[in-house]
């Protein structure tokens, strides 16, 4: 356990739901954990007891990517962890694959809806239908080529890789059920409210209740890591890490034994303290960058090394290009830094 986790709690200690099975967190509320093949291995999911038009059974909050193994453990549960009642309805917290991924399969399997901003919904269907433009395609290799991401093998994989996002997210729904910011969801008689959040995804949502204390905080509140606060191409002057860090002091609001019930890592209390901590380490990481950028004007690839310390793949970097993006945009838009476009088209940052 890292400096910063020894300030928060975890109620349950190391304990995790074996695969394909369901540990429960709070009366009503169910923990599943499921594999991912990435660096971040694993993602949470949900299911909260629910009545929903009259009919007793489940909410699925989230959903995991489409590959084999994850339907094989959601037969599993269907099988084992469901007390014989139906999955009712689906939420969303946002498009990334992880969570939406599945959902078209589980919506079809059980007719159930799915609930999700309409934000994140409507990215998820342009993605599924015209073309990924986050991590992949001509699009994604010219915006980093335009951040100084010049290494050609890279830019050609890039360039190449124009299914990212349909190998995990096959369909959507054609239909959703729209959640807003403040709107109250009853979820077997508890009523949970939407908190919208920015910044790492375009509307994601988390969702609290106050009896019990818990805070459905998706990707917006991790206890371990920070979230990936990224520009990409299809929002190129985005502010994103401003969004996000608006975004999480809502949080603040919420009682400070709030139980969280994060989309990875473990369930935690500390919320107050968390927000803290990630407001100072992108604090700490736009000093380094500003420092940097002073001295002479940089690209975001060459701000890369001094946010990212350790050595990255491609799709790691990636998501780290986008992030560091995400942090010379903020100096850039609060006047800290300028931004200028050379001869070659590449942006660089320094002194204003």
């Amino acid at each position: 356990m890292n400096l910063l986790e020894r300030e928060l709690h975890y109620p349950l200690g190391d304990t995790l739901p074996a695969a394909g099975e369901a540990l429960e967190v709070a009366p009503g509320v169910r923990w599943i954990r499921m594999r991912l093949p990435f660096a971040l291995d694993h993602i949470n999911l949900w299911l909260l007891r629910d009545t929903f038009n009259g009919v007793e059974g489940w909410t699925v909050v989230d959903c995991c990517i489409a590959h084999d193994e994850a339907r094989a453990q959601w037969e599993q549960i269907f099988e084992t962890q469901l007390q014989g009642l139906p999955i009712l309805r689906v939420i969303v917290t946002h498009m990334h694959p992880d969570h939406i991924g599945l959902a078209d399969w589980l919506c079809k399997r059980w007719n159930a809806p799915l609930w999700i901003s309409a934000t994140d919904y409507h990215v998820a269907r342009v993605l599924c239908t015209a073309g990924d433009t986050l991590a992949g395609g001509d699009a994604a290799a010219d915006f980093f080529a335009s951040h100084g991401l010049t290494n050609p093998e890279s830019i050609a994989k890039i360039r190449a890789r124009t299914s990212y996002y349909t190998n995990m997210v096959p369909a959507v729904p054609e239909r959703y059920v729209r959640m807003m910011d403040c709107d109250i969801v009853t979820i077997g008689g508890r009523k949970w409210r939407c908190i919208s959040g920015y910044g790492h995804a375009p509307e994601h949502i988390a969702l609290h209740c106050d009896e019990p204390k818990l805070l459905l905080g998706g990707d917006m509140m991790l206890p371990r890591i920070s979230t990936n606060v990224s520009v990409h191409a299809g929002e190129p002057e985005a502010n994103s890490l401003r969004l996000f860090l608006d975004s999480i002091d809502k949080f603040k609001a919420l009682p400070a034994d709030t139980l969280g019930l994060p989309s990875h890592g473990k369930p935690f209390t500390g919320i107050h303290r968390r927000v803290d901590q990630l407001q100072e380490h992108h604090r700490d990481r736009l000093a380094e960058l500003l420092e940097a950028c002073l001295a002479r004007p940089i690209t975001a690839s060459e701000g890369l090394p001094i946010l990212f310390k350790r050595e990255l793949d491609l799709h790691q970097i990636t998501f780290a290009m986008g992030e560091t993006v995400a942090h010379l945009h903020l100096l850039w838009f609060s006047g800290q830094v300028k931004r200028t476009l050379d001869a070659d088209g590449i942006y660089r940052f320094g002194a204003a």
